[in-house]
């Protein structure tokens, strides 16, 4: 979910990963050249480029002399990507919150609230604006590992938290209070300086997501 640099490979890299994680490229569907020129206002070798680096991120497949396509999804794929967010992202919490300082402090609060307005504009049933609702989950879950002071594993948490999402947003539903309380017990103990408790918190929370999303599929 990150941005990056404003030039016409970065744009259509961007564009066209968005599309496949928030559904509009569906998983095992074929991506033609000649289609998605039209569609994103790209070149061929651009085209080309951004589809090898989706294929080596897992967000495509390029079967040998059959083109491209988007990953298919599974029950299966959806469990090991879980447990590798698991992984992560907890020993990046655990860092952050010994390493953090005002800043981070800071940047948490503001995250935390942004998320929280949304979530209460879910609960009293207004849907429209899950995009938004999903990027401010990711912007929280990021500003709390921020402080990890490690950019690899930084990366590689965007990397499985982005594949995470894309099953997410494919079966989209949303756990209501529950996982309200689950984000303000989590920042909580980040700003209370507990590691373990929020460890423990934060796994909780990845892995009742992930129930939800398996029952959902």
């Amino acid at each position: 979910m990150a941005k990056a640099p404003s030039t016409v490979g970065a744009s259509t890299y961007q564009r066209i990963k968005k599309d496949i994680i928030f559904g509009k490229l569906e998983p095992g569907s074929k991506l033609k050249l000649d289609t998605l020129k039209d569609r994103y206002a790209a070149s061929l070798s651009t085209l080309r480029e951004t589809l090898n680096r989706l294929a080596s991120e897992g967000f495509v497949e390029a079967p040998e002399q059959r083109g491209f396509l988007v990953t298919p999804v599974s029950r299966e794929d959806l469990i090991e990507i879980a447990e590798l967010r698991v992984l992560l992202e907890c020993y990046a919490l655990e860092l952050s919150v010994r390493n953090g300082d005002t800043d981070w402090e800071g940047n948490l609060v503001a995250a935390h609230h942004k998320l929280h307005l949304t979530e209460q504009q879910l609960l009293r049933g207004d849907e429209s604006e899950k995009e938004t609702w999903k990027r401010y989950d990711w912007e929280f879950h990021q500003a709390v590992i921020s402080a990890c002071n490690s950019r690899n594993l930084l990366s590689a948490h965007s990397l499985i938290y982005d594949k995470y999402l894309r099953y997410q947003m494919l079966v989209l539903t949303y756990r209501g209070a529950e996982a309200v309380q689950e984000h303000k017990d989590m920042f909580d103990a980040a700003l209370a300086r507990d590691a373990r408790k929020a460890k423990s918190l934060l796994e909780a929370h990845i892995r009742n997501g992930l129930e939800h999303t398996l029952n959902a599929m």
